[in-house]
């Protein structure tokens, strides 16, 4: 082994091969052995016995609006980051919308990465973005360095991020997959929407209605029929509907290369306890019924659903009016996913290794990020460790995201993330971030 400079142990580690009493040696900010639970330490290693709290791998989140530049006062990256570390996030990509400039040319990226380098407590990629009118931009883009690029299929809900129409999202696909890239897509029908009733108010019934399921499982038959057409790979962003769990099982069986996420929102909050005004719960797709979120749960238990990502789109406290019409939607849960999902998912008698590959191992893969998603040998040192019976009850207060707006404040969940290391460097301990911001900027092709 390489000059070995930690042992973290615990009785507890989570490793693709189960969960296991193990020391873990780092060298050089990697792992670079799993050990049996007694090994002697080697000679000037620094030993962490964390006890019985859980040794996870940091989670990777793919799904992240930090909105920075441009509209900072909703999101920041140094405040976002926090976030991402204080919930056992070591790495995180960011979507190319709700900044400004949106990440849309090579020249965009660059702004963003300027932006994001000194802020970053935890690993930063970056999406970038298919829009109508930046079909020879996405090459370029891809070069240098972005790990996929996101469309939608409806209208974003900012003017500078415009939606693809069927035959524009014909055109950007089979430019990318002509080099291989991956497409992630907002799938909620524009047609579909605008057939709905729309009412304003504070009543969430009618949101729901405004957004029906209807309009995913348009969406996303559409995607799979282009994406089979051109032997592309694409990716559903937040699935909210379960009817279209069937649609997506059959295209995989079928080989069309297409994966899926939900998120932590969809499948542990559900429409009946939204109280009517209570706009923190609003996001789009919309949360849906108790007995969708039981389906949603039994297609990522069988891996119709790949991965669960947060999705956390936040904006300033005044933009949550409480008419659900006009509000800002989008659900601030960055510093949550990983003890909401816990919560639920020991409800339904699943284990932290099912968590650890839905929210870290899964998201890792769909981005490419070989380095990450694991403890096992090779891979970067970055880990989140987790009291995974302790409960605490959220208070808006203490959460690191710049708006302490959230859905899931007086909720009490379980896991408390002791500590979470990047690299082989503690950058969280009992709440507290360590500074200065030890993250990395990340790009696909290195």
């Amino acid at each position: 082994m390489p000059d070995v400079s930690l042992v973290l142990r615990s009785t507890r580690v989570v490793t693709p091969e189960g969960t296991r009493a193990a020391s873990v040696a780092v060298a050089d900010g990697r792992i670079a052995a799993v050990l049996p639970y007694g090994s002697d330490v080697p000679p000037g290693a620094r030993l962490e016995d964390v006890g019985d709290d859980v040794v996870l791998p940091g989670l990777v989140d793919t799904h992240v609006h930090v909105n920075d530049p441009g509209r900072t006062e909703w999101e920041g990256f140094w405040t976002a980051t926090r976030a991402a570390a204080a919930g056992g996030i070591t790495t995180l990509l960011d979507m190319p919308l709700n900044s400004l400039p949106p990440t849309t040319t090579a020249a965009h990226l660059r702004t963003k990465q300027d932006v994001a380098r000194p802020k970053a407590h935890v690993d930063v990629g970056f999406w970038g973005g298919a829009v109508p009118d930046n079909v020879k931009d996405l090459r370029p883009l891809y070069d240098a360095g972005v790990f996929g690029f996101k469309c939608f299929l409806s209208p974003s809900g900012v003017e500078e991020f415009p939606e693809l129409d069927q035959d524009q999202l014909a055109r950007s696909l089979a430019e990318i997959a002509g080099f291989g890239g991956l497409l992630i897509v907002h799938a909620e029908d524009p047609h579909e929407l605008a057939g709905a009733p729309q009412r304003g108010g504070p009543a969430y019934a009618d949101f729901l209605a405004s957004r029906p399921r209807g309009a995913e499982n348009a969406a996303i038959t559409h995607l799979i029929a282009q994406a089979k057409r051109l032997d592309a790979r694409v990716h559903v962003l937040h699935l909210s509907s379960s009817d279209a769990l069937p649609l997506i099982a059959a295209a995989k069986s079928e080989g069309v290369r297409i994966t899926v996420e939900s998120c932590p929102h969809f499948l542990t909050l559900t429409a009946e306890e939204v109280p009517d005004g209570a706009t923190e719960f609003k996001c789009c797709p919309p949360i849906r019924e108790a007995a969708n979120q039981d389906l949603l749960w039994q297609g990522l238990i069988d891996g119709t659903i790949d991965c669960v990502v947060s999705d956390h789109s936040p904006c300033t406290t005044d933009l949550k009016t409480p008419d659900f019409a006009s509000a800002w939607g989008g659900i601030s849960s960055l510093q949550l996913g990983l003890p909401a999902i816990w919560t639920e998912a020991r409800r339904r008698g699943r284990t932290l290794e099912d968590v650890a590959r839905w929210m870290s191992t899964a998201p890792a893969a769909l981005a490419g990020l070989a380095g990450k998603g694991a403890i096992e040998a090779g891979r970067d040192a970055d880990f989140a460790v987790v009291a995974p019976d302790a409960t605490f009850t959220v208070d808006p207060a203490e959460l690191h995201h710049r708006n302490q707006v959230t859905a899931y404040a007086g909720r009490t969940l379980h896991g408390v993330v002791r500590s979470t290391w990047l690299r082989g460097s503690r950058i969280l301990i009992d709440g507290a971030l360590v500074e200065p911001p030890a993250g990395r900027l990340l790009e696909r092709n290195n």
